[in-house]
């Protein structure tokens, strides 16, 4: 069935077939075909653009026009087909993005935290459960976003804020990204995906006290308003000294 929706669409013209796209989906709705790359099928490409950063000819972008709906099932098949089903935890297949394989993080055993020294141990365990982290990678059905408290990070605050750890990840699933240099409107359609399967429960929305930074926010309530729900949101600024400059709560 045709529907009107963002899909990729590729400038023959800038291609010059060198194949750095294909690990970007992981649909497998990319190959090179005569010297080209090119979409498979629609209903293989969510239109979501993991892709896009790898060309370096800027050859393709999202647009939104008439296609095939996109059909997970088929590519499901599609991808048992070639040989490319989903991995065990931290393999990936050939032909897949290692950066995109899902890995669920066991916390640390008491015999590893025993050796850390006590000095270090309190700051030094990580608290990340999940793999992979980015917002473009992050499957909105992947299994870590079932039911979680979703910690939504600016890319910056990872590097300003020193108890990220401590204070936000811990018993959280993170996704991260930037909004001044990344896709937003990929981004909405992300978060709307995320919200329509995965059943999120709490939103923390942690970003800088910087104007380009406050857009984060804005892209999740979006992402809320598309997939139709409400979740409760708290917003944690931080500053770009590290300390966290206001919290406040928030239902769009």
């Amino acid at each position: 069935m045709k529907i009107k929706r963002k899909i990729i669409q590729i400038d023959e013209a800038r291609c010059d077939g060198c194949g750095l796209c294909i690990p970007g989906c992981a649909e497998g709705a990319l190959q090179v075909v005569d010297g080209k790359a090119r979409i498979v099928a629609e209903r293989f490409c969510d239109g979501l653009g993991a892709c896009l950063g790898e060309c370096p000819n800027d050859a393709l972008k999202v647009i939104e026009r008439e296609a095939d709906e996109f059909d997970e099932a088929a590519v499901e098949v599609h991808m048992a087909l070639q040989g490319r089903e989903e991995p065990p935890a931290g393999k990936v297949p050939a032909g897949r993005c290692p950066s995109a394989g899902i890995q669920v993080l066991a916390p640390a055993s008491a015999c590893q935290g025993a050796n850390v020294p006590r000095g270090l141990q309190q700051d030094s365990a990580s608290a990340l459960g999940h793999w992979p982290i980015q917002i473009r990678l992050v499957p909105p059905d992947a299994p870590f976003l079932k039911g979680a408290e979703l910690l939504v990070l600016a890319d910056c605050g990872a590097v300003a804020f020193p108890a990220l750890h401590r204070d936000l990840l811990r018993g959280r699933v993170v996704t991260m990204g930037c909004p001044k240099f990344d896709d937003l409107a990929l981004y909405v359609d992300k978060f709307a995906a995320i919200f329509r399967q995965a059943g999120i429960r709490k939103v923390v929305c942690a970003y800088m006290e910087v104007p380009c930074c406050a857009a984060l926010p804005r892209i999740v309530e979006q992402g809320m308003k598309k997939a139709g729900v409400t979740v409760p949101m708290e917003h944690v600024v931080v500053g770009v000294r590290g300390q966290a400059t206001s919290v406040s709560a928030s239902s769009p």
